[in-house]
């Protein structure tokens, strides 16, 4: 069945007249009228003399006047709802702060992190957690460090994870972070996404600091700007960096488990549907959006759609999976209404999809065993060659897949 998105519902633009990107999208948690976005100039120190630092929230009835203007200190690079209180909002600043804003309360920050307790990178990743106070959360940065904090006290970080994947826990060692994950389902697990192109598992409960990074995932050649679960089968993970977006299961660790092709344009960001599990949406530097539906084509996406002339930077799905949002380095927050076709969980697609997972992932790990005992013969060879009258023939090599 071959489906396809509406028409834009709408489109919000950033009112300056010094234009900034749209870099994040949040869904207001009580349905789907409302929009938070951060802007942001994200080309180090090319900001514009009199950019303005303002985010926005919008009401999608109204998208020619943001409802309510957010004013931070430094421009925001994320900002989400809070989905225990819509009332409440937090934001990752260009200077490494964390900002929060009560919308009862208006325009001005509530709580702001200090800037010497703070991130000393521009903050890529914050996430609430899912608490009983509703209070804490934590965020991700270029600096290397993943901090958590309790908006009721933002003087300092209740915890700090230091992305040393050499466990030595050395700050200049550390990994950037670009993208940040979390499952409410597995609430002592969080992942990272690394500027270096790798994908970091972390264990927020581990007995020791180094024990916090569990493993790595090597992902992409260049930054990997989408990471996300799967919401039906957690084990199972998209990332986007480079010309590709990877689906990945943490049981094979050497490469991913499925793949699209390289395209001329470099990827954004990405999301999975919400409602079906075999549905993904990437974005693009061209201004296009993909939507991928692995249940009946993988090699290419289900339907390429032009939504702007400039780049897209991001992208949200609303939680009924119904509505899409992107945002463009230009500023403008295009709608996007989504097909009954993809929104609606087709006949057996859950059993589909696992087994699809589950197979993909087997053949994965058969090739992993084939390339380490080809390595090890390779290696044997190589021994028995640099020894006194050792053997001369030539070990095996295989190269890995693509």
């Amino acid at each position: 069945m071959r489906t396809t998105l509406m028409p834009s519902c709408s489109s919000a633009l950033d009112p300056q007249e010094i234009k900034r990107a749209a870099t994040h999208l949040s869904w207001h948690p009580d349905g789907n009228r409302k929009l938070a976005v951060a802007y942001s100039c994200l080309d180090f120190q090319r900001a514009p003399v009199g950019m303005s630092s303002d985010s926005y929230i919008w009401d999608l009835e109204n998208p020619n006047k943001p409802e309510l203007a957010l004013k931070p200190s430094s421009p925001l690079v994320t900002l989400e709802f809070n989905p225990k209180d819509s009332h409440v909002l937090l934001g990752g600043c260009y200077n490494g702060q964390i900002a929060c804003w009560d919308t009862r309360k208006g325009s001005l920050v509530a709580e702001l992190s200090t800037i010497e307790s703070s991130h000393r990178d521009p903050v890529y990743g914050t996430i609430w957690l899912q608490s009983k106070t509703g209070t804490e959360c934590f965020s991700a940065s270029t600096d290397g460090q993943v901090m958590w904090w309790d908006i009721r006290k933002m003087s300092e970080p209740t915890e700090v994870v230091i992305l040393d994947i050499t466990k030595k826990e050395q700050l200049e060692n550390a990994l950037g972070a670009i993208s940040l994950e979390f499952e409410s389902t597995l609430p002592t697990k969080f992942m990272v996404g690394t500027e270096q192109g790798i994908v970091i598992s972390c264990n927020r409960k581990a007995k020791t600091s180094a024990e916090k990074i569990v493993c790595t995932f090597p992902g992409h050649h260049g930054p990997i700007y989408a990471l996300q679960r799967n919401p039906f089968y957690p084990k199972n993970f998209l990332t986007v960096g480079d010309w590709t977006a990877r689906i990945w299961s943490e049981d094979s660790r050497e490469s991913s488990i499925m793949w699209t092709k390289y395209h001329m344009a470099y990827l954004t960001d990405a999301a999975w549907s919400p409602v079906r599990p075999a549905v993904f949406f990437t974005t693009r530097m061209d201004g296009t959006l993909d939507i991928w539906d692995f249940m009946f084509e993988q090699c290419d996406p289900t339907l390429s759609l032009k939504v702007c002339d400039e780049a897209l930077f991001c992208l949200r799905v609303q939680d009924n999976g119904c509505l899409i949002a992107c945002g463009s380095q230009l500023g403008t927050t295009t709608l996007l209404e989504v097909s009954p076709g993809l929104s609606t969980l087709q006949r057996n697609e859950k059993n589909v999809a696992s087994s699809m997972f589950e197979r993909e992932t087997r053949r994965e790990k058969i090739l992993e065993a084939r390339h380490r005992e080809m390595r090890l013969k390779e290696k044997a060879a190589t021994k028995s060659r640099g020894r006194p009258g050792g053997g001369g023939g030539r070990g095996s090599s295989g190269g890995r897949r693509g």
